[in-house]
């Protein structure tokens, strides 16, 4: 059994933010298993667990809440093109991420929302609004360490085909 808590330990310590179902994915696991010996690391505090955007997500307790966050929002691809973007161009209006990601209006609101909510970006008050990372280079150094899975691509890719079907 220690064989499989420590799979699961390393795993997640080699892909910090990975969600709960991705772990069993990954590792090949039943879900109980998986529950199971994550629970018990939560507990023995050797890994730390946020519940973000409606999923669990598992961290080494080392990430601080602001980089935990970072990394939950830089596993899934549409969030991640658009700090990407924001990460080379510097701030940029919600229009521009709209036609250089080639995105529907309503899906970048909704991702700069939930990305400024989560206190990596920030809109200006200015009108037209800027949008900017907030701590660029801490930011820049969790996109070397993340990258979103196949089927985290996958739920964007759908999402955007669906709004793109209403815009």
């Amino acid at each position: 059994m220690a064989t499989t808590r420590d799979r699961v330990r390393r795993h997640v310590r080699e892909t910090p933010g990975v969600h709960f179902n991705q772990v069993e994915r990954d590792l090949d696991i039943a879900t109980g298993q998986a529950q199971y010996h994550l629970r018990r690391l939560v507990n023995n505090e050797e890994l730390v667990v946020e519940r973000i955007g409606g999923r669990a997500h598992y961290f080494d307790p080392t990430f601080d809440p602001w980089e935990r966050r970072a990394l939950a929002f830089l596993r899934r691809e549409t969030a991640r093109n658009i700090v990407l973007r924001l990460h080379a161009d510097g701030p940029l209006r919600p229009e521009t991420l709209t036609t250089e990601l080639d995105l529907a209006r309503s899906t970048v609101s909704w991702h700069v929302s939930n990305l400024s909510d989560a206190g990596i970006v920030t809109k200006s008050d200015d009108r037209p609004m800027t949008i900017t990372l907030t701590r660029p280079d801490r930011t820049a150094a969790l996109l070397e360490v993340v990258s979103p899975s196949l089927p985290d691509r996958l739920v964007d890719r759908f999402i955007r085909t669906v709004d793109s079907l209403f815009e």
